[in-house]
């Protein structure tokens, strides 16, 4: 059976799940998945963006 792709945001630096990301607030709709009376097209709705963690 295949493995389904994961779905990406413009927000989003790597699929969720990659090793070294995580979830955060999305900076653009503050986390309301929402920007002037529209789907906030940063995150896709969700609120949330994947980004990498941790760094030198």
């Amino acid at each position: 059976m295949a493995e389904k792709p994961t779905q990406m945001n413009p927000g989003d630096e790597a699929p969720p799940g990659t090793p070294g990301t995580g979830e955060d607030i999305c900076p653009v709709c503050g986390g309301t998945g929402r920007t002037d009376q529209a789907v906030c097209r940063n995150c896709g709705g969700t609120g949330r963006i994947v980004e990498g963690i941790g760094g030198a």
